[in-house]
């Protein structure tokens, strides 16, 4: 399955970069997989992508559960919550 990333805010920042495009491995089809899979690469995906940071996670520009799954040419977005005011 292939994919196009986008990451905002302080992730970008962490993360030295904002958009890629990536072939998923079997298996990688939710937000939540995707995430613990990005983790992997270690160093500040593991602390910017850690359990219990609160990030939160789009779909084809659609908030949506961190469970439900995508499909393959997917645009996943990766943020912080955002606080207006």
């Amino acid at each position: 399955m292939h994919v196009t990333l986008l990451y905002f805010a302080s992730l970008r920042e962490a993360l030295g970069v904002s958009r890629e495009s990536c072939d998923l491995p079997p298996g990688v089809d939710t937000p939540a997989r995707l995430r613990a899979w990005l983790r992997e690469r270690g160093g500040n995906w593991a602390t910017a992508l850690a359990e219990g940071r609160n990030v939160r996670a789009a779909v084809d520009q659609a908030m949506t559960p961190v469970d439900v799954p995508f499909r393959d040419g997917a645009e996943v977005a990766f943020f912080p919550p955002v606080t207006g005011g």
